[in-house]
C-alpha cells in the first residue's frame, strides 16, 4: 500500500492482552512516526473499530476465539494493511503457515520494544523485516530439507495425509482420482530427493506436519 510520506501511521493491534496494548501504545509514544490508534483481541474487533483506517497491524499468532494466523494475516493485507506478527513463540506450525503468507516480519514478544518500532517502520515502506525468528522460520532450519512442493502439491499434501482417501480427496477437488495418484507419486519422489522419503501414509503425515502444512497433533 502507499502511504502518506509526513502523517503519523495508523497502527492497530490484534492481541488478547491489555497489558500488550498498554505497552506497545507506549513504545510507539517514542516515536514521531508512529501512533497506536485501535486494539481489539480478534481481526474482526479491529476491523469494527478501525475498518478502513489502518496503514499497519501488529498481529498476535495465537489468540482466543481460534481463528488461523495465516487467515488473519490474509484478511489484514485484503484490507490494506501491512502486517507484522508478533509472536511469544509459538509452534513452527504456526510459524510455517504465516510464514507462507504476505506478513512482512516476525517480531517475538521477547525482543526489547524498539525492536517493533524499527520493524513497523520498515513494513510503513512495504519492506520485509527480516529477523533472526523470520530467518530461521523461512530458510535456517537445518533439521529439514526443502521438498519445493508446489503450493498445489503441498494442498493435495495436506488433504491426502490428513487422512482422506484419494477418493474423497479427488471428490472434493474435483479432478480424477487418477490425478491425486500422480500428485502423490510426485509428492514422495520429491520428498526422497531431499532425503526424507515418505513411501507411507505415515510418512506423508510425518513429512506434512513437519513442513507446517498439518498442524501437529498437540496444535488447535
Amino acid at each position: 500500500m502507499n502511504l502518506p510520506a509526513t502523517t503519523t501511521l495508523r497502527v492497530g493491534l490484534v492481541d488478547d492482552h491489555e497489558v500488550i496494548a498498554t505497552a506497545v501504545r507506549a513504545a510507539l509514544r517514542q516515536t514521531r512516526e508512529l501512533e497506536l490508534t485501535a486494539f481489539a483481541p480478534t481481526v474482526d474487533g479491529l476491523f469494527a473499530k478501525a475498518s478502513g483506517r489502518l496503514h499497519l497491524v501488529v498481529l498476535d499468532l495465537r489468540l482466543a476465539d481460534g481463528s488461523s494466523p495465516a487467515n488473519n494475516v490474509e484478511r489484514l493485507v485484503a484490507a490494506g494493511c501491512n502486517v507484522i506478527a508478533f509472536t511469544s513463540g509459538e509452534s513452527p506450525y504456526l510459524l510455517r503457515a504465516v510464514a507462507r503468507t504476505p506478513v512482512l516480519g516476525i517480531v517475538r514478544k521477547s525482543e526489547p520494544l524498539h525492536a517493533l518500532t524499527t520493524a513497523l517502520l520498515r513494513a510503513a515502506h512495504g519492506q520485509p523485516v527480516v529477523t533472526a525468528e523470520w530467518a530461521s522460520t523461512v530458510e535456517n532450519d537445518p533439521l529439514i530439507s526443502d521438498a519445493k512442493l508446489s503450493r498445489q502439491e503441498q494442498r493435495m499434501l495436506a488433504l491426502f495425509a490428513d487422512g482422506n482417501t484419494a477418493q474423497s480427496v479427488a471428490e472434493g477437488a474435483g479432478i480424477a482420482v487418477s490425478t491425486i495418484e500422480d500428485y502423490v507419486r510426485r509428492i514422495r519422489t520429491k520428498y526422497a530427493k531431499a532425503g526424507r522419503p515418505a513411501s507411507t501414509k505415515v510418512d506423508l503425515y510425518k513429512r506434512a506436519v513437519e513442513d507446517g502444512f498439518l498442524p501437529a497433533p498437540n496444535e488447535p
